[in-house]
């Protein structure tokens, strides 16, 4: 491929599609050198091979070799053995329309830097809303992903509450020592509640971790009875954090009650929807989220249930007057004047300044394939999960530990002996990594949870997450059976 010359003599446009084709033959090529889900190897080999590739790659051949690289020591989701995280394979749809935006490469802090793109993201985000069962009074923004929209929500639910509690606007004052203010999460919720209390200036421990059933669903009465006590104690809930889809079971609070409960004891429901915010794209699997639509503020993330390049996580506040704490006005790039004139500005919705495009991949994907096209792509994935879990349930050396909800399902591969269960289940996913044959991911069960049902034999937990609609159950079968032959081989090296 042509670089320097390229630039000073070709139009930019054939410039990028000879760019493009080099990326392409790179992807191919690294895709068949590494022949299955990951590369065979230690970390060290690769580490070892990815430095080796970076000196050697100059010039023309920069390009072309380094995908190849990127491409052969990559986790490749598209494989049906690549089955660990909530990591999609994207669209092609979806990849095409992100390259246009890096091509273009428009910033959403000011209107005269993305003209049709601030248009673009504010319908996309009303239509969104719409989804979520949101009012004409909703309002959100395109975020990097789920940890920055549970920054956003409780942020918002901060400022609103503790202005109310105390009287004073705390994203001006800060907070007053007297106020020890509480957020209320499953034990199962994602560790960014707590990262986001400690960036808000709450500290971790203003989280109260509630109990969760054996599904990992927080339990309704535990909340009320945590709710009473803070409140009790003088300690202001300023929100409930509710889950849609725990990234380990898919597991989702019941919303209904703990927007009732968060209305009794005036907190903000902030539902973080990350993952089973898909579901609203489903007919079959929509009603699991009854109650969202009363939330203050969700959370989505298109990257996983949604086929897109990461990131394209979305937020949504119900009623647009809640973003007022994060109004900001800078004179180069929102002036008051400006906006009296028609030119609006998306600056006061997000936590950053400069921002790209991410919402014009999703409204492409949405016009392309439709809410009913997702829909199946999703159900595809569900049927995926219920087929995944069958053959579990079936081996006599693997057990379930619930049925799916969404995608995903927890299980383990059961040792003769029992006080190894942990030690197996944790070398034989190292060891599917290390053979290169397939990425499945690892959690721990809550301890709670295992006294309540009685389980024995350790915490770790296998996990499968299936975000690939075009594989097929006799693959997922497969897949199962590979883990349970990895754990005989672990098993039989332990003798």
């Amino acid at each position: 491929m042509r670089t320097d010359g390229a630039l000073a003599t070709v139009r930019p446009d054939e410039a990028l599609a000879e760019a493009v084709r080099a990326v392409l033959d790179g992807l191919a090529a690294g895709t068949a050198r590494r022949g299955g889900p990951v590369p065979a190897g230690t970390p060290e080999a690769l580490a070892a091979h990815v430095a080796r590739t970076m000196a050697e790659a100059r010039g023309d051949e920069a390009l072309g070799r380094l995908t190849e690289l990127l491409a052969y020591g990559g986790a490749d989701p598209a494989d049906p053995a690549c089955a660990a995280h909530l990591h999609c394979p994207p669209l092609a749809v979806a990849v095409a329309a992100d390259l246009a935006v890096s091509a273009l490469n428009p910033s959403l802090d000011s209107w005269d830097q993305a003209p049709a793109a601030t248009e673009l993201e504010t319908l996309l985000l009303r239509e969104l809303a719409g989804l979520a069962g949101y009012p004409g009074t909703a309002a959100g923004v395109l975020t990097s992903g789920g940890t920055e929209s549970n920054v956003m929500g409780l942020m918002l639910a901060r400022d609103r509450v503790l202005e109310r509690v105390t009287g004073e606007p705390v994203q001006l004052r800060g907070l007053s020592g007297r106020v020890r203010p509480r957020i209320f999460a499953s034990a199962a919720a994602h560790f960014s509640v707590r990262r986001a209390a400690a960036l808000l200036g709450l500290g971790e421990e203003a989280v109260v971790a509630v109990p969760v059933d054996r599904e990992l669903r927080m339990d309704p009465a535990a909340l009320a009875r945590a709710l009473r006590d803070a409140v009790r104690r003088g300690e202001p809930p300023v929100a409930v954090v509710a889950t849609a889809g725990t990234t380990d079971t898919g597991a989702i609070d019941p919303l209904p009650e703990c927007a009732a409960l968060a209305a009794e004891h005036g907190a903000w429901l902030h539902v973080d929807a990350a993952y089973g915010g898909g579901a609203l794209l489903s007919d079959r699997l929509a009603p699991l989220l009854e109650g969202v639509e009363l939330a203050d503020s969700i959370s989505l993330d298109w990257h996983k249930l949604g086929w897109q390049p990461a990131a394209a996580g979305v937020f949504l506040v119900r009623r647009e007057e809640t973003y007022a704490s994060l109004a900001r006005r800078a004179a180069y790039l929102n002036p008051a004047d400006d906006e009296e004139a028609g030119y609006p500005s998306l600056l006061g919705r997000s936590l950053r300044t400069t921002r790209r495009a991410d919402a014009f991949k999703v409204a492409v994907t949405l016009r392309t394939l439709g809410r009913d096209g997702l829909g199946r792509l999703v159900d595809a994935c569900h049927d995926l999960a219920r087929a995944g879990a069958a053959a579990v349930r079936a081996h006599p050396r693997l057990e379930l530990h619930a049925e799916p909800v969404l995608t995903a399902f927890l299980f383990r591969y059961l040792p003769r002996d029992p006080g190894r269960a942990d030690e197996v289940n944790a070398a034989l996913r190292r060891r599917l990594l290390r053979e290169g044959l397939a990425v499945v991911g690892r959690t721990e069960l809550p301890a709670d949870d295992l006294r309540a049902s009685g389980s024995g034999g350790g915490r770790v937990r296998l996990k499968l997450t299936l975000l690939n609609p075009h594989t097929t159950a006799a693959e997922v079968e497969r897949l199962v059976h590979l883990v349970a032959s990895a754990g005989e081989a672990e098993e039989a090296g332990l003798q």
